[in-house]
Formats: C-alpha cells, sequence, structure tokens
C-alpha cells in the first residue's frame, strides 16, 4: 500500500457503515511503530467515526467494479438462515430458496462461494468486505459467543453468486462432529471455497480440514454428486473433481507465504500436505492468498481478484441454476443426516501414561496406569479379546458360581483333589477327564454316561476368552512347555510301576463287570476255565466268549468269527465250541442288544489305552534332550549327584533340578516349590541346595 501523508487519527473509532470509505484509505506505518491488529467486525457499533479519502487508494480496482453507481437494491441484501446447527434444512423449496435469495429470474445462472475458518478469525465480515462492499449483510459481532450458527446464504448481484457463511471451527459446542458433517455437507456443493485464517503461522487445523474434505469429497459425496447431475441432464456442472480452494492467510507480524523462482506458495503447501499424509485430489485446484496488515484495515483486493479469476474459470465448473443448487444441497442433506456420536477431544489421551504392554492375542493395550505391577495390580483391559490357539486363552468359569455372583475360573484335570493317583488314572480312564470347582466341587465328567454326554459348555460352565499379555516369563513358559509333558508322562509311569499286579487285575476284573452284556458270566463267578477246568490264577487273564458269556482260558479261546445273534457282526473271540456250532442253530436269543454296544465302546477304550501303554514302555532318554529347557545341563554330562555326589547308575536314577538345572538324586530332591523366575509356576523339583539359598 501506498504512504500516505496524514495518519489515522481514531482507527478504532469507525462507523460500519463507512466500511466502503474505509477501505479506500490506506495506511502504513513504520516498521518500529506499534501495530493494532483487529478485526473490523469486532470493533463497538457505536464507537466510530465517519472518515473518507480520494479515490486513488481505492483497493476497488475499476477492472472489477462496473462503471455504473451500486445499486440502491444493494443496500436492502438481507441474509438468511439455510441450515441450522442440527443440519435442519430452514428453506422448504426451491421456490421459498430463490424467493430469499431475491435474485430475480429462475434461469439465471450462478455460482456458489462458501467460507470456511476457525470461530472468531471475520468470516462473516470477510464477505462482507469481498462481495457487498462492507455493507452487514452477514452479521457480525463483537461479543465472545460465536455470532454465526449453521449456514447462512445471501446473494451477490454484481458477481452472480450466492455467499455461503458458516459456522467457525473450534468454536465451543456439543455438537462438535454434527457440525463437521453439516460444513462437509455445503463444501460438496460449493465451486469456490475461501479457508479464512488470521495468525502469524499456517495451523495445523487448516491442513486437517482441507485434507478431510478431500477424503470426504472422493468417498462419499462425488458419487451422489454425479447422481444428481445425471439426473437432471447437466453433466457438466457437476464435474468428478470438487471445487477449487483459496487460502485466504493474513498475518500481523510475519511475512506470508511467497513464491520464487524454485517454487510457489502452493508448492509449498501441497509439500506440507504430503508430510502430514492428507490428500487433496479431490479439488480442482488450490490456491494461496496472503496478505500481511500491521494495521488495519485489512487489504480484501487479493481475494477479490483470486476469486474473480476462479468464477471466469468454467473448465471445471460451469454456473448452475439456483434450483439446482437447492437441489443437490436438500439431497446431500437427506442422505448424510442422522444421530451421530459426540466424541469431545482430549488433550491429553490415555496412551501418554497408560502401560504400554499390550495382548499377545488382540494386540488392545493394557489399561491400567504406568508401574501398576509394582503395586500388585495385574494387566487388565475392558475391550473384548479374540480367541488364539497358540495361546489356549479360553477359560471355563463355573456356571453356578457365576449365577451366585462369583466369577470362579475352573480347568479340567484327569483326577480330582481327593482321589488317590492310581484310582485316579484308573477313573480317568473310565470316566473322563473332570472339571472341579474349588467351591462345587466335581462339575462335569467328560464320559459320565455311555451316550448322550454333553459338552461342558452346556453344563457346567461358561467360556471366557482371556487376554495374553506380554510379560518377561511369557518365552520360559513356552519353553518349559514340552518338560512339563515329559513330567506328565513320568508322573504316570510312576504310578502305574507302584500299583501291584493283583490290584491291577482287581480292577480291570470290575470294570469289565460293569460293561459285561447281561448274558456274560461274571467275573467273580468264574474260577476255572469253562473247557479245560485249569483253575484261574491272580494274575492269569479271564477271556468271554462273545457267543455264550462263559469265561475260558486264551488257548481255549482263541478263535474269532462274527456272532450276528449277539449283535456282533465283525469277527469276535468265542470258545471252541462256538466256533464250530452251527450259525443257523435255533436257538433264541431274547438279549437286549443295548449292553452289547457298551461292551464294543468299551474295547475300543481299552485298544487305545494299551497303545498309551506301549508309549510308556517307551524310553524317555531318547526324547528328553530335545525338549529339556536351555538352562539344564545336559544328561550327558551329568556324571554325579550335585549335591551328595554320588554316581548315577540305573539303580540311582538322574533328575534335575529346575531352579539351577544340574543333575540331582531322588534323595536330594524331595522339595517342590514353584520356580517364577524359570517359568515354572506350580511346585516343581528342588534340590536341598536351592532350598537353603532361598
Amino acid at each position: 500500500m501506498p504512504t500516505t501523508s496524514s495518519s489515522f487519527k481514531d482507527m478504532i473509532a469507525l462507523d460500519h457503515r463507512n466500511v466502503e470509505d474505509l477501505m479506500q484509505q490506506s495506511c502504513k506505518t513504520k516498521p518500529t511503530s506499534s501495530a493494532i491488529m483487529e478485526s473490523l467486525d469486532s470493533l463497538p457499533l457505536n464507537n466510530r467515526d465517519d472518515q473518507k479519502s480520494s479515490k486513488e487508494n481505492t483497493p476497488w480496482s475499476e477492472s472489477t467494479l462496473p462503471t455504473k453507481s451500486v445499486p440502491q437494491s444493494f443496500n436492502d441484501l438481507q441474509s438468511f438462515l439455510l441450515i441450522d446447527g442440527r443440519e435442519h434444512l430452514k428453506v422448504s423449496s426451491a421456490e421459498q430458496f430463490i424467493g430469499n435469495l431475491n435474485c430475480g429470474l429462475k434461469d439465471l445462472k450462478l455460482k456458489v462461494v462458501s467460507i470456511f475458518g476457525n470461530t472468531g478469525d471475520g468470516k462473516s465480515h470477510t464477505l462482507n468486505q469481498t462481495f457487498f462492499r462492507g455493507q452487514e449483510v452477514f452479521r457480525t459481532s463483537n461479543e465472545q459467543s460465536s455470532c454465526t450458527l449453521g449456514v447462512w446464504a445471501a446473494f451477490d448481484p454484481t458477481l452472480k453468486v450466492i455467499c455461503l457463511d458458516t459456522e467457525g471451527l473450534l468454536g465451543v459446542t456439543a455438537h462438535e462432529n454434527q457440525r463437521m458433517r453439516l460444513l462437509l455437507k455445503v463444501l460438496a456443493v460449493s465451486d469456490i471455497v475461501v479457508y479464512r485464517t488470521r495468525s502469524e503461522r499456517l495451523h495445523r487445523d487448516l491442513f486437517t480440514f482441507i485434507g478431510a474434505a478431500s477424503r470426504a469429497y472422493s468417498h462419499h459425496f462425488q458419487t451422489a454428486l454425479q447422481a444428481v447431475g445425471q439426473r437432471e441432464g447437466i453433466l457438466g456442472s457437476l464435474s468428478a473433481l470438487g471445487p477449487s480452494v483459496i487460502v485466504f492467510h493474513e498475518t500481523r507480524h510475519t511475512r506470508t507465504l511467497s513464491s520464487n523462482a524454485s517454487e510457489s506458495a502452493e508448492d509449498i503447501l501441497r509439500t506440507r500436505f504430503d508430510q502430514m499424509r492428507l490428500e487433496i485430489e479431490a479439488f480442482s485446484s488450490i490456491k494461496y492468498v496472503g496478505v500481511q496488515t500491521p494495521n488495519p484495515p485489512t487489504d480484501f483486493q487479493p481475494l477479490r481478484k483470486a476469486i474473480q479469476n476462479e468464477l471466469n474459470n468454467t473448465t471445471v465448473r460451469s454456473a448452475r441454476r439456483p434450483h439446482l443448487v437447492y437441489g443437490t444441497l436438500k439431497i446431500l442433506n437427506d442422505k448424510f443426516s442422522g444421530e451421530i456420536e459426540n466424541v469431545s477431544s482430549i488433550l491429553f489421551p490415555d496412551q501418554y501414561f497408560t502401560c504400554t504392554v499390550k495382548c499377545l492375542s488382540c494386540n488392545c493395550r493394557c489399561t491400567n496406569s504406568m508401574g501398576h505391577l509394582r503395586e500388585g495390580k495385574p494387566h487388565i483391559s475392558d475391550s473384548r479379546c479374540r480367541y488364539q490357539h497358540q495361546y489356549e486363552n479360553l477359560v471355563y468359569i463355573c456356571k453356578k458360581c457365576h449365577s451366585n455372583g462369583n466369577e470362579v475360573v475352573v480347568t479340567s484335570r484327569t483326577q480330582t483333589q481327593s482321589d488317590a493317583s492310581w484310582y485316579g488314572l484308573a477313573k480317568y480312564a473310565w470316566s473322563g477327564y473332570v472339571i472341579e470347582c474349588p467351591h462345587c466341587g466335581e462339575i462335569y465328567r467328560s464320559r459320565q454316561f455311555w451316550y448322550g454326554n454333553k459338552n461342558p459348555e452346556d453344563a457346567a460352565v461358561r467360556t471366557e476368552i482371556t487376554h495374553v499379555w506380554n510379560t518377561n516369563d511369557a518365552s520360559l513358559t513356552s519353553q518349559n512347555t514340552a518338560q512339563r509333558v515329559i513330567d506328565g508322562v513320568s508322573y504316570i509311569s510312576e504310578a502305574v510301576a507302584n500299583v501291584s499286579i493283583q490290584p491291577t487285575k482287581v480292577l480291570t476284573s470290575w470294570v469289565a463287570d460293569q460293561i459285561a452284556p447281561t448274558y456274560w458270566r461274571p467275573n467273580n463267578e468264574i474260577r476255572h476255565c469253562h473247557k479245560c477246568k485249569l483253575p484261574f490264577g491272580t494274575t492269569d487273564t479271564k477271556h468271554h466268549c462273545r457267543s455264550c458269556g462263559e469265561g475260558f482260558c486264551a488257548g481255549c479261546s482263541s478263535k474269532t468269527k462274527p456272532v450276528p445273534l449277539r449283535n456282533w457282526y465283525t469277527p469276535v473271540r468265542v470258545c471252541d465250541a462256538c466256533f464250530t456250532e452251527d450259525e443257523n442253530s435255533s436257538e433264541e436269543m431274547n438279549e437286549n442288544f443295548e449292553d452289547v454296544n457298551a461292551r464294543k465302546v468299551t474295547e475300543h477304550v481299552v485298544s487305545t489305552l494299551s497303545a498309551v501303554g506301549t508309549v510308556f514302555n517307551y524310553s524317555k532318554a531318547l526324547i528328553k534332550d530335545t525338549v529339556r529347557p536351555s538352562y539344564w545341563v545336559p544328561d550327558s554330562e551329568v556324571i554325579n549327584c550335585c549335591v551328595c555326589e554320588a554316581n548315577f547308575s540305573d539303580t540311582l536314577p538322574l533328575h534335575h533340578c529346575r531352579d539351577c538345572g544340574r543333575g540331582v538324586c531322588q534323595d536330594c530332591s524331595t522339595h517342590r516349590k514353584p520356580v517364577v523366575r524359570r517359568g515354572w509356576d506350580k511346585p516343581v523339583r528342588i534340590c536341598d541346595s536351592c532350598i537353603k539359598i532361598d
């Protein structure tokens, strides 16, 4: 601006009705003098004096203004509420929309210019100065509360433009997301979008809003706009590209973005969008208009010139009739409406202070504060986890306790706590695994009945998927898993070896009698072979003929054949006499075949147990070294006990201490305790030396 000889006497005491005259005066002070940066729409109306200046200094150039005087109707223009803050369209029809605009003919073609920006940055004042020569068509205010709520519209008869004034961003509202959706719908129907910002530097909210608007236009509004164009038969007016964007940046002390030989101001903007990974491809163009205002008034001439250039550009979007503008806005407002969750932004997110550990199964984060483990609080999360078989994070909860308000986690076991080792193994082989609740006792057996057994989820437990937290013991637990299997095999082998032959045979006979068909002779009544009459010893096995049901020795019942009259349709054990007997015998057999089916199932179970017994007899030494934890001393390097120094032999077996990993004998490792640091959370074998250290 050129320097004038006279200075402003009362800059803050100007009448708003004479803003045109104020715009014609240009003022520039020395860089060292104090400057007052204040928007004209914030100045009190009752404290403004009339000022006039010469036409030579007016920012309204002859090329942009008509040669005729300003129409008298210009002073009578008024804005009207188009959409309120709750997204309700306040104009009921296109005719009412055209009447409120007072734009004359229905066939008049025009364009839409909308303005966006933060609350208090002077959006309404900018529209008044740029399009209406300072007349307060859009209301301005010097109060703290926002003067524009919703979307207001007015018509500029000179440029034939519908101006849309929008509610400011960053304003205090209980419907933040709903306001953002409203602004994006207004942006979608606009031909030119002005983003007004008054700051020393371009802030993040500018880039965030424009980037979000571009994404919303590409993903949601573009298809809807093209459908409107096809229905109206005017595809050219609603291009695949969105509106052109003009960033109007006003500073006071700092310099605005400037173009040079290597890059323009627009290139700088695009680079910043790329750095923030925000897209702007939906817009037909993006322009930058910067003005530095050390002292009021603001020079709006560069903005008006940029808008004039975009209005004259019809290569992307051509002018439209007002009824099409209204119809497009109504369609978008009806399509994208309804309740929306309004989540207030938090200045300090919880992730600043919460635990950094994440669940291995669902990758959600612990919600407790950092350092909660030192306070004795476990990891926790309110989100639902997902099941992954490698973590086995599905737990059982006692259904009865849950109905009483208690969350009691139960696990499946091979035997109850009250069962002896050998008797518990026998019950496991017969009745399956057991689920035991510490409050309710035994609540489920997997093979409680011959048929019709329910799943545990149907009868006794609820399932719950738990989080798997990435604790320091996770690797230790996984490396000890294979050794736990070997320990289980050792336990069962020792239990079987400790049971004498006679109790085992007694138990076998009892089990056989429980599932024997009704025509079988009970084992306790069989004293000798039914054919050769040789007496059975305590270790001899008694066999039943599937045809007659009598007891025989192995030699007298070595043959097999089907016995369809007894419901045995595959070859089964029969005695020599029944093997030679005619199958077409007229002897009536009125036996119930249900109990024969039960015996069939049991024989499959016995076959399975026999295969398991073969595994027990397999040498553990062949697989022990492949599953031992990394800190264990290999068996080949262990010669004697680390405590008593006795040499290991066939009569003195080798064991490993779960704490130090050294070899130890049975007598020097009778103690049991958990070793958490090694990943053993339940009592395990510990040598006498490690017990003393503890």
